[in-house]
C-alpha cells in the first residue's frame, strides 16, 4: 500500500477546478454531509461545555458493558446447516433383532414422508464397534438443498421430534450434527456430561439419580444415558460334582453353547466360482429364549449325550450390557440437545449446579466434546481480549511517546463493547467463539477515529494552540475521514450481519457484533473522545509541573551536600 496507493493517487486524482462542475449525486452528498458536519459541530461545542456529564456517562456506559456481558447468552459455535441431519435411535433393552427392524423400518417411515427429506439411510443392531447393544439404530438424513426448501435444518428438526415420538417402542434423538466436531464419542445426543468413579456401585446409584434432575432442568432436550442396567441376561451355574462324575468338562459345555449361539465354521464348500463358509447354529426361533438351554446336549468323555439342564442351573436375571470407560475408570455419559434459544453456557451452569447438589463426592464430573472446549473457552477469552488490549496500548505508547494519550484512543472500546453485546441481546444471537473474534475485530477498527483526532490534536498542541481548541479542530477536520473509514467498514460487515449464502448462521454472529458496535461507538465516540483527551492533557500537564518543582525543589535541612566542587 506504501507504493501502490501513491501511484493510483497521482494517476486517478485530478486537480481542484473551482468552475469544474459537479453531478447531481455529488452535490447533493455533500449537502448531506455539510449538514452533518453542522449537526456535529453543535454537538460537539456542548459535549466539550459539560465535561464531567459525559465522563459520568462514559462511567455508566462502562458498568452497562460488563453488565451486558454477564447478561448474553455465551455460546460456542453456532449451529449451522450442513444439509445433513443424524437421528441415533433407541428401544427398550432386551428387544429382538426382528422387532428392533420393525420399530427402526415406522422411524424411517415418517422420515420418508418429510417434504424437506431429500434422502436417508437406516440401520439397526449390533454393528462395527458398537457397544451400545441390538437395542440401538441409527437413521442419517441427507437434506435437499437450502434453496429448494424453506425450513433450515434446526427447525426441520423441531418439527420431525414430535412425529417421531408418537411412534411406540421407540425413542428417536434427531441432531443437527456441528460443522467443527471436537472430540467427545459419538452419542445419541449432541453434547456429553460425563461421570466417573473407581467403585461402579457408587457410580450406577448415582448416574440414574443425576439423569432423573437433569430430565427436570428447563432448556434440555433429549437426556439419555449410555448406562444400560436391565439387560436381560442368563447365568449358567455348572453343578461341577455331577458334571465330574458323569465325565463331562467345563470346556466341552463352553463349545457347546458356542456351537449353537455363536459363529463355528465347521466346513467350506467350494465352487467352480466362490466359496462358502458353512456355519452351525440353532435355528433361529431356538436363539429367542433361553428356555432352550434344556434341550441342548453335551457329550462326555465317554461319548454319552448329558442333557445340559441336568448338569447346570439356570439363573435369569437383568445387568449391564457394557461397562463403558473414559480413561481408566468407569464411566457413564449422559447426553443431551439444546432447544432453540437456550444457549450452552445456561446449560453448562445448571448442570453443574445439579451435579453438586445431587452427586456424592466420589464421583468425578467432566463435560465431553463441544461442551468441554466451551468451558476451556470461557477461561480463555477474557484473558485474550485483556492481551489485545494491553498490546495496543503499548504500540500506541511507543508511538506517541506517552503514556496518557493511548488511553484517550482506548476509551471508545467500552463504547463498541456495549453496542456490541446490545445489538447480540436484541437479535437474540449468542456470545459465541465468532462473535468474541468480531469483538476483537472491534477494537482495531474504532480505535482508528481516535487515532486520527488525537494525531491532530498533538500537533495542535504543539503549535501553541489549547486543549480545547485542538481538539475541536481536530474533530472537525477529520470528520470526513473518520465517516468514510467507518462507512467502509461498516458496508463491508453488513452483508455478513444480514446472513446471506451458505454457511450463514457462522458467520452472521461476527457480522451482528462488528455491526452494532461500529455504529454505536461511532455515535458516541466523536463527542466522548475530545472530553477525554482534554482531561488527560490536563493530567499530562500536571504531571509535568510536578516534576519541574520536583527537580526545582531546595534539598532538605540536615541533607548531606552533593559531592563535587
Amino acid at each position: 500500500s506504501l507504493t501502490l496507493t501513491p501511484m493510483l493517487c497521482a494517476r486517478y486524482l485530478k486537480a481542484h477546478d473551482e468552475t469544474r462542475q459537479h453531478g447531481h449525486l455529488y452535490l447533493a452528498s455533500e449537502r448531506v454531509f455539510d449538514a452533518s458536519l453542522a449537526f456535529y459541530e453543535r454537538g460537539l461545542k456542548w459535549a466539550l461545555r459539560r465535561k464531567r456529564l459525559m465522563l459520568g456517562f462514559s462511567a455508566l456506559v462502562l458498568l452497562a458493558t460488563i453488565g451486558l456481558f454477564l447478561i448474553v447468552p455465551k455460546g460456542f459455535i453456532p449451529s449451522d446447516d450442513t444439509g445433513q441431519i443424524f437421528a441415533p435411535t433407541e428401544a427398550a433393552q432386551g428387544i429382538s433383532f426382528e422387532a428392533m427392524v420393525e420399530h427402526q423400518k415406522a422411524a424411517a417411515e415418517v422420515v420418508r414422508g418429510d417434504p424437506n427429506v431429500e434422502g436417508f439411510m437406516s440401520s439397526c443392531g449390533n454393528r462395527g464397534n458398537n457397544v451400545q447393544g441390538g437395542n440401538t439404530g441409527t437413521l442419517f438424513m441427507r437434506l435437499k438443498p437450502r434453496d429448494e426448501r424453506k425450513l433450515s435444518a434446526d427447525q426441520i428438526i423441531q418439527e420431525l421430534r414430535p412425529r417421531l415420538a408418537q411412534i411406540p417402542g421407540i425413542r428417536v434423538y434427531p441432531q443437527n450434527l456441528p460443522p467443527i466436531r471436537l472430540g467427545g464419542a459419538l452419542t445419541r445426543a449432541q453434547y456429553q456430561f460425563t461421570l466417573q468413579a473407581s467403585d461402579t456401585k457408587d457410580l450406577y446409584l448415582a448416574a440414574p439419580l443425576l439423569e432423573e434432575k437433569m430430565h427436570g432442568i428447563k432448556g434440555l432436550q433429549d437426556v439419555n444415558s449410555d448406562l444400560q442396567l436391565r439387560n436381560p441376561t442368563a447365568y449358567l451355574t455348572i453343578d461341577r460334582d455331577r458334571t465330574a462324575a458323569l465325565g463331562v468338562t467345563p470346556e466341552s459345555i463352553e463349545n457347546a453353547l458356542y456351537t449353537a449361539y455363536g459363529s463355528r465354521q465347521i466346513s467350506t464348500i467350494y465352487s467352480p466360482n466362490n466359496e462358502y463358509q458353512v456355519i452351525m447354529e440353532l435355528m433361529p426361533q431356538f436363539q429367542r429364549d433361553p428356555s432352550a438351554f434344556q434341550i441342548l446336549y453335551v457329550r462326555s468323555r465317554k461319548g454319552d449325550l448329558i442333557p445340559l439342564s441336568a448338569i447346570t442351573r439356570l439363573e435369569k436375571t437383568v445387568g449391564p450390557l457394557a461397562v463403558n470407560h473414559v480413561g481408566q475408570l468407569p464411566a457413564v455419559t449422559i447426553s443431551f440437545n439444546l432447544p432453540p434459544g437456550v444457549s450452552l453456557g445456561e446449560a453448562v451452569a445448571a448442570i453443574n449446579k445439579v451435579a453438586r447438589e445431587t452427586l456424592p463426592a466420589t464421583i468425578q464430573t467432566s463435560f465431553q466434546g463441544t461442551a468441554q472446549a466451551f468451558e476451556a473457552s470461557q477461561k480463555g477469552l477474557g484473558l485474550l481480549l485483556l492481551v489485545a488490549i494491553l498490546v495496543i496500548y503499548m504500540v500506541l505508547g511507543i508511538l506517541y511517546e506517552d503514556f496518557l494519550h493511548p488511553l484517550t484512543i482506548l476509551s471508545a472500546l467500552p463504547f463498541a463493547g456495549f453496542g456490541a453485546l446490545l445489538t447480540l441481546l436484541i437479535f437474540k444471537v449468542e456470545l459465541s467463539i465468532y462473535a468474541f473474534v468480531g469483538v476483537i475485530l472491534l477494537v482495531g477498527l474504532v480505535k482508528k477515529n481516535g487515532i486520527m483526532m488525537v494525531d491532530f490534536a498533538v500537533e495542535g498542541r504543539r503549535a501553541g494552540k489549547s486543549a480545547e481548541e485542538a481538539i475541536y479542530e481536530a474533530c472537525v477536520v477529520r470528520f470526513r475521514p473518520i465517516m468514510m473509514t467507518t462507512m467502509a467498514a461498516l458496508m463491508g460487515t453488513l452483508p455478513i450481519a444480514l446472513g446471506f449464502g451458505a454457511g450463514a448462521e457462522s458467520r452472521r454472529p461476527l457480522g451482528l457484533a462488528v455491526v452494532g458496535g461500529l455504529v454505536f461507538s461511532q455515535m458516541i465516540t466523536l463527542y466522548v473522545t475530545p472530553v477525554f483527551y482534554v482531561y488527560m492533557d490536563h493530567l499530562d500537564e500536571w504531571i509535568k509541573r510536578r516534576r519541574h518543582s520536583d527537580a526545582k525543589a531546595p534539598d532538605a535541612p540536615g541533607s548531606p551536600l552533593p559531592a563535587g566542587g
